[in-house]
This record gives C-alpha cells, structure tokens and sequence, in this order.
C-alpha cells in the first residue's frame, strides 16, 4: 500500500473518530447546564474553560474569543473552520481523505461522508442548530456510527482497513483521556461539596461524555464512585471507549500490519504500544490516583503521541528522494 493511502485512510476515520467525541461531549454539557440555575459570568466560564483544555485549544480560543460560555465554546468547538479541531473542519477533512482514496473505500462510505459534507455546507445545518443543538449534534453522531458500520461491513481486512482502524482507536484512547481530564479542571474548591449533588451530576456527565453511563451501572449499580469510574474508563478490558482495550486494539492491528507475532516487535511502534499496554493492563486505579490523575493521563497523552509519530515514520512519511544520488545508484547498477 502506497504510503500517501494509509495516511488518507488513518486521518480518514481519526477525523470522524474526532468529530463524535466533540459533539458528544458539547451536547453533555450543555444538557449538564440546565442543572445549575442562576450562573454568574465567572461560573459559566468555570464550567467551559475545562472543556476547552479537554480539547488542547485553549490558546487559540482566547486568540479569538474574549470570554468561554456557552456560545463562544459551542461555536468555536462546532462551526469555526478556524479552529482545526473544530466539527466543520474535522468532517471537510474526512471527507476531502476519503475523496483522495475513492478507489481504496466503498461507494457506500464515500456517499455517507459526501453527505453529512454536504449538509454542513448547507444554510440548513444552521437552521436544525438554531432549532436545537441536541438534534444537530445527534445528526453527527449518527453519521458516525453509520461511517463505522459501513467500514466494518464493507471493507476487505487487509491494509487499508487496519491503517482505519489504528486511526479510530488512537483518536478514542486519546479523546478518553481527554474528557476524563476534564473532571480534573471541573473539581469543586470546597471539599465540602465532594460526593454533593453538584460532583455527582459531573461524574455521570463524565460517564455519558464517553458513552459510558449504561455500561458502568450495568456493573457498578447505583454506584457513583469516582475511583471506580476512573478505573472503568482507565483499566477495563471489556469496554471498546477504555483506555486499556483502545491500546490492546492498536497493539493488534500495528502487529497485523506487520505481520509479526505479538510476542515481539519489528518497529518502535509497536515496542512502545506493548509496553503502554502491559502499564495498562497491571495497572491499577490506586497507583493512578496515588500519582495524581492529571499526571497519569497526561503522561498516557504523550505516549500515545509517540506511538503515532512512529507509526507515521513506519509507514507513512517518506523522506525526499535525492535525484543526482538516485540517478548514480542506478547507473552503478546497471
């Protein structure tokens, strides 16, 4: 596979990957909102703020809004093409991947792609957001998903669709990381409120963010135990939006591009993918909190970057070709 493919293919679907975990965790907090009446200016930027740290664009918002509430966040985040994290530019950008590999991705995911591009272009998109941001946000999310049925039910397992692969789940460890961080900035300054009705709202705002709310009560109850959600969202094996079973699908897939057995590693990518996941998976939430959460996860944050900047110089980037030196190898071997 041609290296300028697998890289259309990885941003193709990290793209998408992106676009659903920022409409999610906007339409979480703007849900999250109406719970608290009466907010001042300063509480209203307390809530946003973390919100904008989750996403690592907090320098580039305040270069181009004065305040974060509601609507400077939700435009920034949603519509400001800008902004290159931004829902807009995300979709256009998954969307322009997959035009580059039309010949590599069925009619069927081009279409869905070319469609919600489509609709965001339209004037319509701005009237379904006047009408209700909880619809418009809806809208992405089923788009993903249907991109992810689509992907899975009509895509060869060869190359091209492992390089998706690696992008969707390299974009969810991270972005798991990210919206349980953003529990780190949103943490109440007076202990009293700890285990309160406000902390608790939070935490399960944190669960939905992940699309995690059903599968942890289905183990866990009623139990709205911060250690055991850091550590259901940090260490499980069994939830497909956990860190842990994130790294374990990427450690299998650089091994299957590969083809080398698990057990060892041909390339960087993959040294540093298992040994993230053995961290993971003799890790425990004691350890994690002992260290701090913030520390832990932004310590996940850059090695999940080096995993990708070495699959990157794997199988994606080649370096520029000397001609003069290219032309004399050749005449030396003939």
């Amino acid at each position: 596979m041609l290296s300028r493919v697998a890289d259309s293919l990885y941003w193709m679907a990290r793209y998408i990957e992106r676009a659903e975990n920022i409409t999610r965790l906007l339409e979480v907090n703007l849900q999250l909102l109406l719970d608290f009446e009466h907010l001042d200016d300063n509480q209203v930027k307390e809530h946003w703020d973390p919100i904008i740290r989750a996403t690592g664009d907090e320098k580039q918002f305040y270069e181009l809004y004065e305040m974060a509430d509601s609507q400077t966040v939700t435009d920034f985040l949603t519509f400001n093409t800008k902004n290159p994290n931004s829902v807009l530019a995300c979709i256009f950008a998954a969307r322009e991947n997959a035009r580059q590999v039309r010949d590599q991705i069925s009619s069927e995911i081009f279409e869905s792609l070319n469609n919600l591009y489509l609709f965001l272009r339209s004037a319509n998109a701005k009237t379904v957001w006047q009408q209700g941001a909880w619809d418009f946000y809806d809208r992405i999310q089923e788009h993903s998903h249907l991109f992810q049925g689509l992907v899975s039910s009509t895509i060869s397992r060869d190359e091209g669709y492992e390089f998706m692969q690696f992008g969707t789940y390299m974009e969810r460890a991270d972005k798991t990381t990210r919206i349980l961080d953003v529990k780190y900035h949103m943490l109440l300054p007076d202990i009293t409120d700890v285990g309160g009705a406000v902390d608790v709202a939070q935490w399960i705002a944190l669960l939905k963010s992940a699309s995690a709310f059903e599968a942890y009560h289905r183990i866990y109850v009623a139990d709205v135990n911060p250690a055991k959600i850091a550590e259901f969202l940090i260490f499980s094996n069994s939830f497909p939006r956990s860190i842990r079973f994130c790294v374990k699908e990427i450690n299998d897939v650089l091994h299957r591009i590969s083809g080398c057995p698990l057990a060892s590693f041909s390339n960087e990518a993959e040294r540093l993918s298992g040994l993230l996941l053995g961290d993971l998976s003799y890790g425990s939430v004691e350890g994690v909190l002992n260290q701090g959460l913030h520390e832990y996860l932004d310590g996940i944050q850059a090695r999940l970057n080096e995993i990708g900047a070495s699959t990157y110089n794997a199988y994606m980037f080649q370096p520029p070709v000397d001609l003069a030196e290219e032309i004399q190898t050749q005449q030396q071997q003939q």
